[in-house]
């Protein structure tokens, strides 16, 4: 293939590539900034880890394309920038490959997509006429993100939380194929009386501009637009500023101690499968999980066990190549994971806690990362940690051992999880409520 070929031939050809396994080729595509973050291994892994969840591929759409959005272009610096996406339908769901393609047929930008399916629907302990929401922007600057805000009605103050998603770009729901789990939560919770603010990672609203960023590590993806939310949310005249609260989901979770030591002010935390075993090694044994399901995914083992091992190497450094690590995250982002302790952090931390976590969940387990949650918080009185036997890593309920292809099913987070939360919340609702009550008579 000959560079300059029009942007469509090149996305049907890149899928053409990575159905026949030719990832070697494929990278080839991959401008030079590109290439630095996402090496042919890396591709290869995120290619059959999604096709483990959703089985053969039976169809190929013709890819669509259109201009790029403007922030690609000012990330890349390329004035004649294409977005192409081609639909990918496989047994047990779909996927979208999304591109960016500069004028001489050079892959600027990749991601690969789960389709949506099936449309969300509400979850029934939902209450929708309790609440109002409206769309609000979090943070300033160029790298500002949208978000929604969801209100009780009736009187306040309520109190609030700012809701965190997991590791990688997800948008304010954490949409994962047909399921919203965090707008299940933020609309279960502002029916019973909790404010609730969540929006897109950075790395969703403004991926090139981070994928451009070798500097780029684990607090910028999070800290600054927490902590904005949290301050936005005291300033709301129908919140009550010393009852906001972080809610952190898997990665969320594990930085929302590092949210609270940057703003004091945060009243506890709630932490939802929140990991606390060294990333990079709980990626190699997640991998090897999909590989036991999955003979064909075997070659990943070997590639992030090889990366994982130089994230553990004193030979790791801001100038490691990316495409050497695991995910593609450059060395400075991994040296700042490595030397941040989740449970230390909050220990030191004078804050309530709520953790939560799936009996089922291969992700975040209850013997390799609750287990430290409890062994580091043994000694807190205001610490209080739940198991739900039934729950996936989405606190999904299901039986028998969960798979990825289980979060390709419409689904909705436990209702027990919604209510426990709720529940946690209400006791210190109620006891500032009479204080308060108190002081006026």
């Amino acid at each position: 293939m000959t560079r300059g070929t029009d942007p469509v031939t090149i996305a049907a050809a890149v899928v053409e590539m990575a159905q026949g396994g030719h990832f070697a080729d494929f990278e080839e595509l991959f401008a030079p900034p590109l290439r630095a973050v996402v090496s042919a291994e890396t591709l290869q892994a995120a290619w059959e880890s999604q096709l483990s969840t959703m089985g053969a591929i039976s169809a190929v759409a013709t890819p669509i394309s259109e201009p790029a959005p403007e922030s690609w272009v000012i990330a890349s610096g390329k004035a004649e920038l294409v977005k192409v996406s081609v639909a990918v339908t496989c047994e047990r769901g779909g996927l979208t490959v999304v591109m960016s393609v500069d004028e001489t047929g050079l892959l600027q930008g990749l991601q690969l997509a789960p389709a949506l399916t099936e449309p969300w629907t509400p979850p029934a302990y939902a209450r929708r006429r309790r609440f109002d929401e409206h769309e609000v922007t979090v943070g300033s600057g160029p790298l500002a993100v949208p978000g929604t805000l969801s209100v009780p009605r009736g009187d306040g103050p309520w109190p609030a939380v700012v809701l965190l998603s997991g590791g990688g770009p997800f948008d304010r729901d954490a949409t994962s194929g047909p399921n919203k789990p965090l707008k299940d939560l933020a609309w279960g919770l502002a029916g019973r009386g909790v404010a609730v603010l969540r929006f897109d990672k950075v790395t969703h609203a403004h991926a090139a501009e981070v994928a451009a960023d070798p500097a780029f590590t684990m607090s910028e993806e999070y800290v600054p637009h927490a902590v904005a939310a949290i301050h936005m949310l005291q300033r709301h005249p129908a919140v009550d500023a010393a009852r906001v609260y972080v809610a952190g989901h898997s990665m969320g979770g594990k930085v929302a101690p590092r949210v609270a030591a940057a703003e004091p002010s945060v009243a506890g935390l709630v932490l939802l499968a929140a990991d606390t075993q060294p990333m990079h090694r709980a990626a190699v044994r997640v991998v090897r999980h999909l590989a036991s399901l999955d003979p064909g995914a075997r070659a990943a083992v070997e590639a992030i066990t090889r990366q994982a091992a130089l994230v553990d190497s004193p030979r790791l450094s801001a100038e490691t190549p990316a495409a050497e690590l695991p995910f593609g995250y450059s060395g400075t982002y991994w040296l700042d994971l490595r030397d941040y302790d989740p449970v230390a952090t909050a220990a030191a931390l004078d804050k309530p806690m709520l953790i939560l976590q799936g009996g089922r969940d291969y992700q975040v387990t209850v013997a390799d990362d609750l287990a430290g949650w409890r062994a580091g918080l043994a000694h807190r009185a205001d610490v209080t940690i739940r198991v739900y036997d039934a729950d996936d890593h989405l606190f999904f309920p299901g039986s028998g051992p969960s798979t990825p292809a289980d979060y390709g099913k419409p689904q909705h987070v436990d209702a027990a999880v919604v209510t426990d939360i709720a529940d946690w919340l209400a006791p210190r609702q109620s006891a500032i409520a009479r204080l308060a009550s108190s002081f006026r008579h």
